[in-house]
């Protein structure tokens, strides 16, 4: 108990450390504080120079709680529980890998090889993982309860990217722990790169901005196939939803999921029933572990 213990403590007073730097230090190295605001300050500049929806305002419904979300997903609540609830858990999962005989067991190791290689299938198997399990949060009915948070944005724009329940913190990074550091023993040195595209990437595809990328709309995920994603009538053929793509677009492809019937820039977003849900970011945030759907 005293090990858990100590690891908690140590969590919470790296992670608090470490953010301080960040905010007191902004354009220190691979300072993910600076890269959030300049990646989001860019993403809105570009919704205001090519504006899809010429009517939605800049300052969007439902601006203001993304605004929060963000920063609350990002630093809060890693601040709060994240960091050592996941560090206390890495170290749980690795003893009882250990007590069974697995300690040293990799299905593949990524390690030894050059940088640039282990982020092109590091980019790769992320990206699948978090596909998938994004599928099972539209099929999983406990799971689509917290996922609904996210589907809650009416009017698209690019802070909507960070609007989430904390809950999937928990389930991307548990899936992202297990498989891309225990099962592939990844090595990334330049995982700041790697965050960064994703981040640039996921704003661009909430953005009020109506790119597709042409042929290459076949590999990356894009605004107008990502707006499908959001519709709130749901066609037969994809009951539980479709376009599950978080950076690439060629999973759904490949795998059947893919659906673009339109270019879709005035659907309604949402669910069934959403003029209903909740409004305020606490309440929200115990929807999820509400007994009633």
């Amino acid at each position: 108990m005293k090990e858990i213990l100590d690891i908690i403590l140590r969590s919470y007073k790296g992670y608090a450390s470490s953010l301080w730097e960040t905010i007191t230090h902004p354009f220190g190295d691979y300072n993910y504080f600076t890269l959030l605001i300049l990646v989001s300050f860019g993403v809105w500049c570009l919704e205001l120079i090519f504006p899809w929806r010429k009517k939605q305002s800049a300052i969007r419904k439902g601006f203001w709680i993304d605004a929060f979300y963000m920063f609350f997903n990002f630093y809060i609540f890693n601040l709060i529980i994240f960091t050592a609830l996941s560090n206390t858990t890495a170290h749980l999962f690795g003893d009882l890998i250990s007590s069974i005989g697995f300690s040293e067991w990799r299905l593949f190791d990524f390690s030894g090889l050059s940088p640039l290689v282990q982020f092109i299938i590091y980019f790769l198997v992320a990206d699948f993982i978090q596909w998938s399990i994004h599928q099972l949060l539209h099929r999983v009915p406990w799971m689509w309860k917290f996922h609904k948070v996210h589907h809650s944005v009416t009017e698209m724009g690019f802070s909507a990217h960070l609007r989430y329940h904390f809950m999937e913190n928990i389930f991307y990074r548990t899936g992202m722990y297990i498989f891309l550091g225990y099962l592939f023993n990844f090595k990334l040195e330049h995982a700041f790169f790697l965050h960064g595209a994703t981040i640039i990437i996921g704003h661009i595809n909430h953005a009020n901005i109506g790119w597709d990328y042409g042929p290459l709309k076949y590999i990356f995920n894009n605004p107008k196939m990502h707006i499908w994603h959001h519709a709130k009538d749901l066609p037969k053929s994809h009951p539980h939803g479709m376009n599950f793509g978080i950076s690439l677009s060629l999973w759904d492809y490949i795998f059947g999921t893919n659906y673009i019937p339109s270019n879709g820039r005035d659907i309604p977003l949402g669910f069934d029933k959403i003029e209903e849900y909740p409004t305020n970011f606490f309440v929200q945030q115990t929807e999820g572990f509400n007994s009633k759907e």
